[in-house]
């Protein structure tokens, strides 16, 4: 990221997770509230297991970067405290252990306390392996507590931020489920409204599939599985100029891309058609240009492209969609082996588990669209303020529906001022 930066920080069973914003503009309205929104929105979805339905109660207190509701220009600091720590204070704890403790653990793992054995049963599917064999770990623990997908609750905190920022500029980012298990909504049925959807089990617009995607998650339940599915984020108001064609690291879809990928669940990403197109001649894939209209916007038959040519935004609704893998975690353990013996053992390590979130994933992928999106809108129209970034976009906004001036390119070659240089 350039202009608009962001961390997270905890873990699953630690005191707390952090996320820390830099770069967003002074004089942005901000308070706990509008973030509390989003977190909420995360926990929720038929299929979701009891830490997030009833354990956590996620709320982000702002502890830097705001000052009487409004951002200050510096970092912001963001805190969510995890509920369930109380049950994980010796296990997690910070400070080294004394005989004592290493004592009273190893009391505890005898008597059959599975909070404090060390983790070696491997679990197809998640950082175990991989991450211990990297860090060389005997216990998953310190794997799996970062790798956990409690981290994203710290994304959508950040994103939150990011929502707001871009809510000043009139950009809006929703997702929704379309599919779950193979059932997948017809947007010719799609009839809910989005606050019908939003307060539907599954956030979803086809009242009908959402009835078979229930009973697909039912279905897994009952069989001690879990199951994935499909979710799509759409952003409108969305100036076209964001991302450039010049370099790979400036496309916007690149970085959008990226962004889906890196949310620990997802494993594949389409943009508009996405994988389709592969299954369309060319002139049933390109969408058509109209012309401007009378406000000088330029109007698109189709958005196959899902709002991005060349890297840069159309100026068309963006489209993305992530592919949702069943989670990994299974009520019922697979085959697996042993991390130190290298063994065959009956089972996987078992640590509670959701049966279908693609609901909260797409509430996920919403918080990665929104700080990309303003990192971009903020590495084109700078900034330190709001009404700074307000007025050039507003600016570049009037001087793109009135058309390029004469000569377009040829104003490098004469020396004569571009479009948008000046008043």
């Amino acid at each position: 990221m350039g202009r608009l930066r962001f961390l997270t920080a905890g873990e699953s069973h630690g005191p707390a997770l952090t996320a820390t914003v830099e770069g967003v503009p002074a004089g942005l309205p901000l308070t706990a509230d509008q973030i509390a929104v989003d977190l909420a929105r995360r926990q929720r979805g038929y299929g979701r297991g009891a830490r997030s339905t009833s354990i956590e109660q996620d709320r982000a207190e702002i502890l830097a970067g705001v000052r009487q509701g409004l951002t200050i220009g510096s970092p912001i600091l963001l805190l969510i405290r995890n509920r369930d720590w109380e049950n994980w204070t010796r296990v997690m704890q910070v400070e080294p252990l004394t005989d004592e403790q290493v004592a009273e653990l190893a009391a505890l793992a005898q008597a059959g306390d599975k909070r404090a054995t060390p983790i070696t049963h491997l679990r197809a599917g998640h950082a175990d392996l991989a991450g211990a064999v990297k860090y060389g770990f005997s216990d998953v623990r310190n794997i799996l507590e970062r790798a956990s997908a409690r981290e994203t609750a710290a994304r959508v905190a950040a994103g939150a931020v990011a929502r707001a920022l871009l809510a000043e500029f009139g950009i809006d980012v929703w997702s929704f489920t379309a599919e779950v298990g193979g059932i997948a909504y017809d947007p010719a049925a799609a009839t809910r409204t989005r606050e019908e959807a939003e307060a539907s089990p599954l956030r979803c617009p086809d009242p009908s599939a959402e009835q078979r995607m229930v009973a697909r998650i039912d279905e897994a339940r009952n069989a001690g599985d879990t199951v994935g599915g499909v979710f799509e984020v759409a952003a409108t108001g969305v100036p076209i100029g964001l991302g450039s064609h010049v370099q790979w690291d400036r496309r916007l879809d690149a970085a959008l891309a990226g962004a889906i990928m890196s949310i620990p669940i997802v494993k594949g990403v389409e943009l508009g058609l996405g994988f389709e197109q592969t299954r369309r001649f060319g002139s049933t894939v390109m969408d058509v240009i109209e012309g401007r209209d009378a406000a000088g916007a330029w109007r698109r038959a189709t958005n196959n492209a899902g709002g991005l040519e060349g890297g840069i935004s159309n100026g068309q609704p963006i489209v993305i969609r992530g592919a949702v893998k069943p989670i990994s975690t299974l009520p019922r353990p697979l085959p697996s082996a042993d991390l130190v013996t290298g063994q065959p053992v009956e089972k996987g390590h078992y640590e509670r588990s959701d049966i279908s979130v693609v609901p909260a994933t797409g509430v996920v992928a919403e918080a990665m669209v929104c700080l990309t999106l303003a990192d971009f809108l903020l590495d084109k129209f700078g900034g330190d303020s709001v009404a700074e970034t307000a007025h050039n976009l507003a600016h570049y906004r009037a001087t793109s529906a009135a058309g390029p001036k004469s000569g377009g390119v040829d104003t490098a070659r004469t020396g004569a001022a571009a479009p948008f240089e000046s008043e």
